[in-house]
């Protein structure tokens, strides 16, 4: 099956979307072209974690990709004592570029490490972060996955899940769709591009709608639940215990 350009100097199979090898390269400038409010939410998630993140804290992002945002909440709390801030990936390719800008930046109190939040143990913790991450999980294991994020971490302590959504019928769901792809031609990228992104998710972006998420949540443990920021079918929230 022959590859499909989607952008930015990636190749992708269709349903066979990967983030491995090259993608490390332009996936910073991949992501942020490619959804909306992107880089704003890191800021929104650095400003928040003033609330949660103080002396002694341990943070965890989940999925932390090249590890541009792990980065910016370090740095917002450079000046706190033993603050540990660990980033998590099973994509060993974008481990080593998060590597590789933690190194440049001389940010010793940031950890990268290649492992699958399914499998590994939390240690606990004052906040977990997961940016556009959780959709990629199989919904098969999804509850265990924030059941595990619930139980690690500290009461008081916060979970911010940035995630796609599925409208709740299939109206709303004709007019995001048709919304976002209006929205990536006008970021550059051509049609044939974002038809060939499209067929590569398929069977690996599973996203959940806005209450599916907020249910998941509810049945970990988590009472109070708050949209952070909303741009069409990309949402922000953030649960504390």
């Amino acid at each position: 099956m022959s590859l499909g350009k989607v952008g930015d100097n990636i190749t992708a199979l269709n349903a066979g979307w990967s983030f491995a090898g090259s993608v490390a390269d332009t996936f910073d400038d991949h992501v942020s072209k490619s959804v909306p409010l992107y880089n704003e939410g890191h800021g929104l998630t650095a400003a928040l974690s003033d609330f949660f993140v103080k002396n002694g804290s341990r943070v965890y992002e989940i999925g932390c990709s090249t590890g541009t945002l792990t980065m910016t909440l370090a740095t917002r709390s450079a000046h706190k004592k033993d603050v540990s801030f660990v980033g998590i990936d099973v994509e060993a390719d974008m481990v080593a570029k998060a590597q590789e800008k933690a190194r440049a930046a001389s940010l010793k109190q940031v950890d990268f490490r290649v492992d699958d939040i399914v499998t590994m143990e939390l240690e606990p913790c004052d906040m977990v972060v997961a940016y556009y991450t959780i959709q990629f999980i199989a919904p098969s294991v999804r509850q265990l996955v924030i059941d595990k994020i619930y139980k690690a971490l500290n009461w008081g302590g916060a979970f911010v899940l940035f995630e796609k959504v599925r409208a709740p019928d299939a109206r709303f769901q004709d007019i995001a769709t048709s919304l976002y792809n209006d929205y990536k031609l006008d970021q550059g990228y051509s049609p044939d591009e974002i038809v060939s992104k499209a067929r590569s998710l398929k069977g690996v972006l599973e996203p959940f709608s806005s209450q599916g998420n907020v249910d998941l949540m509810k049945r970990a443990g988590f009472n109070d639940i708050m949209t952070l920021q909303k741009y069409i079918c990309f949402e922000g929230m953030i649960a504390i215990k």
